[in-house]
């Protein structure tokens, strides 16, 4: 399809977030046009596991865009819930050591406060979730409205809704510059032809940073790389997703070194799910064997069972991560006409919906369901000016 000359939004990226943005963009009435350097879903939302979680995210303004996200999910979209294989499947997350189960009870009782439905689980209660779990653990806690998608299928059936409203997709169409007007920006230039629009939403998760150069503003997004394995099929061993509690201090962490933490859930193919890692070391695609033997390591620590297991594959991708681990969500003053959507982190299927709502709501002008400004992209330049001074 030949690109539109003109749209009242350009969103730049393909993925789950882009296609959110798109499909209630072109809700609210607008003409969209999606552009991407790759395919649909070609970046984050192929190499991850399409979480929908509460239970990883401490009291604030990230829980509260996963409860407006979940609304979503679980509402206005649940008729579609079937194209993307929403499974409300619930999670658990375990503690080995009564420390860190004292812990766990403090976050949640704090998540609790905030409206999430959580029931702590005492040793001997853990078997009744999980069979098959490791013995002498120290506790646990259950949250019943942690869910998953099939990341791709919710970015592909996304854009398909957002086509039935008007929208065009392109795909293998690359960026290259903005179109100005002054600060403004007014459109797109890309490797087949240019856009103009009203506004531009950079939905390019990993590459955000780098698209946000293109209009001289900042956004610090950065690549963490983590790695997924898949196991042969079997039956229903695992029954909801489990993970341990440090597994929530490694998604809080600022790190740059390897940190692995036990992910372990099934899915509906009969395949387990094998998690979960974090590094941030650039682009860099190699594969490390040293990682995925710890990651194994921890995971049969878990649920023994899978020692007899064979690991059919893995696949790594890159988790575009903020410093201070909150989302890139609205307009940039510093580049009029130019909207962020980007910076979710190992979070963005989740909250891919809210954010696509609070952008669409941005963008026509209307009240967004929740404030913007801890979101703001340039909150950023604050921090750098400080750091500097």
């Amino acid at each position: 399809m030949d690109l539109p000359r003109f749209a009242d939004v350009v969103v730049i990226g393909a993925g789950a977030v882009g296609a959110a943005c798109a499909y209630f963009a072109a809700q609210a009435g607008l003409g969209v046009a999606v552009v991407d350097r790759s395919s649909i879903a070609g970046g984050t939302s192929s190499a991850c596991e399409g979480n929908i979680l509460l239970s990883d995210k401490e009291a604030g303004p990230e829980l509260a865009l996963a409860q407006y996200s979940q609304g979503l999910w679980r509402g206005e979209l649940a008729e579609f819930g079937h194209l993307w294989e929403f499974e409300s499947k619930g999670g658990l997350v375990v503690s080995a050591r009564p420390e860190t189960q004292a812990n766990l009870t403090l976050l949640a009782a704090r998540q609790r406060d905030a409206g999430i439905d959580v029931e702590l689980v005492d040793t001997a209660g853990l078997t009744d979730y999980e069979p098959h779990l490791a013995s002498g653990m120290a506790g646990g806690a259950f949250y019943a409205q942690d869910a998953q998608v099939q990341p791709m299928l919710a970015a592909a059936h996304l854009l398909r809704l957002a086509r039935g409203l008007g929208a065009t997709v392109h795909t293998n169409t690359r960026v290259t510059a903005f179109l100005r007007h002054g600060d403004h920006v007014t459109g797109v230039v890309t490797s087949k032809g240019t856009i103009a629009a009203a506004a531009v939403v950079n939905a390019a998760g990993t590459w955000g940073a780098a698209l946000a150069g293109l209009a001289h503003v900042s956004v610090p997004v950065l690549p963490r790389k983590g790695y997924v394995m898949v196991t042969e099929p079997l039956p229903e061993l695992v029954r909801h997703k489990v993970y341990a509690a440090e597994y929530v201090d490694n998604v809080a962490s600022s790190d740059a070194g390897l940190q692995t933490s036990p992910v372990v859930e099934g899915t509906r193919g009969g395949t387990i799910l094998i998690g979960s890692s974090r590094e941030r070391i650039g682009f860099d695609k190699s594969v490390n064997p040293l990682v995925l033997a710890e990651m194994a390591g921890k995971a049969i620590a878990l649920f023994p069972f899978l020692a007899d297991v064979l690991a059919l594959r893995s696949y790594s991708g890159f988790r575009p991560y903020c410093p201070d681990h909150l989302p890139v969500i609205g307009p940039d003053p510093r580049a009029p006409g130019l909207w962020h959507a980007c910076g979710h982190e190992g979070a963005g299927i989740g909250l891919s919906v809210g954010t696509g709502a609070l952008i669409a709501a941005s963008l026509t002008g209307s009240a967004p369901a929740l404030d913007l400004v801890p979101f703001a992209p340039e909150r950023f330049d604050s921090l750098r000016q400080e750091a500097h001074a």
